[in-house]
C-alpha cells in the first residue's frame, strides 16, 4: 500500500488541506512539513523522499506540485501518481522574479501585511475572497509561517529547476487540476503540464482561484477520492 503525502503551497500548512484530511482519512494521508525546513526545491524533495519509506502518491498545491514533480524526477520508481493543483512546471520568469524580489525586501523591512493583504484578491476568486472565514484561515497560516520562511519560500520558487524538461518522461499516473480563475498560475501552466505527461488527465475546476483545496474542497475532495481509487485497483 502506497503513503499518501500532501504537499502544502508557500507558507502553507495543514490548515489549507483541512477538508482533504477529513475526506481522504481512509487514505491515512499525512502533510509534509519539508518545505519549511529546506531552502531549495531539489532540498525539499530528496528530504521528502528521505523521510517517507516505500511507494508514495503526492498531492501537491502550488509550491508543493513544483517539489511533487521534483520529486518524481529524482525517485520515479517511487511515485506511485503524482497530483498536481495549481502549480507551474516552468522556472521563473523575469516578471515574477521582479515581484518576488520588491516582496521579499518588504518582508526583510517587517511589512508583511503590505504584501499579504493585497495578496488575497489574487489568491481567491472573487466570490470567495469576500468569504471572511476562509480569508481568515488563509491569512492566519501565512502570518504564522512569518519572514522568514516567506524569504526562504520564494528565493526556492525563484530558483525552481524547470520541470519541462523531465515531464515528458513521467510514468505514473498524473492528475492535474486548476482553478478556472487562477491568477496566480493561470490555468495555461496546468494545459501544459497536462501537454507534457501523455497520460495525464486535466480538471478545471469552475469559481475557483488558486486555493483549490479551501475554495472548492468538495470538487476537489471528489476528483482526488475518485482518482485514489483507481490508483489503489
Amino acid at each position: 500500500m502506497f503513503t499518501l503525502v500532501l504537499l502544502p503551497g508557500l507558507a502553507g500548512n495543514a490548515v489549507m488541506w483541512r477538508s482533504q484530511l477529513e475526506a481522504l482519512r481512509s487514505w491515512r494521508p499525512t502533510v509534509t512539513d519539508v518545505h519549511s525546513q529546506h531552502d531549495s526545491i531539489e532540498a525539499m524533495a530528496s528530504a521528502l523522499l528521505a523521510q517517507h519509506a516505500g511507494e508514495l502518491v503526492l498531492c501537491g498545491a502550488s509550491m508543493g506540485g513544483m517539489l511533487a514533480m521534483q520529486a518524481v524526477r529524482e525517485a520515479p520508481q517511487r511515485i506511485r501518481g503524482i497530483a498536481l493543483l495549481g502549480t507551474n512546471p516552468r522556472p521563473e520568469d523575469e516578471r515574477m522574479r521582479a515581484l518576488r524580489e520588491a516582496a521579499i525586501a518588504l518582508f526583510e523591512d517587517g511589512r508583511l501585511a503590505e504584501v499579504i493583504e493585497p495578496n488575497v484578491g489574487f489568491a481567491f476568486h472573487p466570490e470567495h475572497a469576500r468569504d471572511r472565514a476562509l480569508v481568515e484561515a488563509y491569512l492566519g497560516f501565512v502570518y504564522e509561517a512569518g519572514a522568514a520562511q516567506l524569504i526562504r519560500q520564494n528565493r526556492a520558487v525563484m530558483a525552481r529547476p524547470d520541470a519541462r524538461e523531465h515531464l515528458p518522461n513521467v510514468t505514473c499516473p498524473v492528475l492535474v487540476m486548476c482553478g478556472e480563475d487562477d491568477q496566480l498560475t493561470p490555468p495555461e501552466c496546468s494545459r501544459e503540464i497536462a501537454s507534457l505527461v501523455a497520460h495525464a488527465e486535466l480538471v478545471t475546476v469552475p469559481r475557483c482561484g488558486h486555493m483549490l483545496t479551501m475554495e472548492q474542497p468538495q470538487i476537489v475532495n471528489a476528483q482526488l477520492m475518485r482518482w485514489l481509487a483507481a490508483l489503489a485497483a
